[in-house]
């Protein structure tokens, strides 16, 4: 086997070919001056089983096209299968025509896929109207989650007698009640009222003793920041002891990153599926062990 780390996670793949025990591929990417990729692989693939590791943040747009060039470049050059390792898929939210004539991308994403890889392994996708991989991939998919890793980084951080766990929405209590019963911490969910992808207002659905109180809010992206900032915001004036935010995919466009700082969240924590500096809890393991 042989890992090949791509633009967007070159750490990342690096640490999944040693941990997997497989050799460590490579290859250039640059863009000619017109803007175009050129792509060259430099390890040769005839008859081996090609892993590529690609995030699809940040600029989905090209870390999607770099991918299907180089895995049909792979392909075309003899490998005998093509594993696409994208800790984090882009385009899952786009899973419905929400107003009359839009993309729904999520379909077009995984068609572009499909067409140039065998197997695609994945962590924790935003599946929500597409209730499993299936429903888009008809090739072999593999869907990992980063719980474990999150529970034990809560675990030996804080404590469960004096630490709470939240999730900032409906759809991200799939995350923080699981975490939350792993662990035995209590919990509790917001509800979100969106207004748009940066208007947002919250409530909580179950009140807790919050004075005091350690509040770790987890979600699986933190893109804006808004429903994170709303969370931490409506949090504080429960007079709560500190706020801490962990997510799986740091997205963290437009400053969201600062902006939570400001709003009062004392750490920012994310898994290293999207390289950024607030990467502490580490996926390479899990995502080694399934290839």
């Amino acid at each position: 086997m042989i890992v090949i780390p791509m633009s967007n996670s070159i750490k990342l793949g690096k640490s999944i070919a040693k941990k997997s025990k497989a050799k460590l591929g490579k290859l250039t990417s640059n863009l000619f001056p017109d803007g175009e990729f050129h792509i060259r692989l430099l390890t040769k693939v005839k008859g081996k089983e090609v892993v590529l590791v690609q995030s699809l943040s940040p600029n989905p747009n090209d870390s999607l096209l770099e991918l299907i060039f180089t895995a049909k470049t792979v392909k075309e050059l003899g490998a005998k299968k093509v594993t696409a390792v994208i800790p984090y898929l882009a385009y899952m939210r786009q899973d419905k025509r929400f107003k009359s004539g839009e993309c729904v991308s999520n379909q077009y994403m995984a068609w572009l896929i499909n067409e140039s890889v065998d197997r695609l392994l994945t962590v924790d996708p935003h599946l929500h109207r597409v209730h499993d991989l299936s429903e888009l991939f008809h090739i072999e998919q593999t869907k990992i989650t980063a719980n474990t890793a999150i529970a034990k980084y809560i675990n030996k951080k804080f404590s469960n007698k004096n630490t709470l766990i939240i999730g900032p929405d409906i759809e991200s209590s799939q995350w923080a009640k699981k975490i939350a019963n792993q662990i035995g911490f209590e919990s509790s969910i917001f509800l979100k009222q969106r207004f748009s992808s940066r208007h947002v207002k919250i409530k909580v659905t179950k009140e807790l003793d919050w004075k005091g109180k350690n509040v770790v809010i987890i979600d699986d992206i933190i893109s804006s920041g808004h429903t994170m900032m709303e969370a931490v915001k409506s949090l504080l004036k429960k007079k709560v002891k500190a706020v801490h935010c962990i997510c799986v995919h740091a997205i963290l466009s437009e400053g969201a990153y600062e902006k939570l700082k400001k709003s009062g969240a004392k750490t920012i924590v994310s898994c290293n599926s999207i390289t950024h500096k607030s990467n502490k809890i580490d996926l390479a393991t899990i995502i080694a062990r399934e290839l």
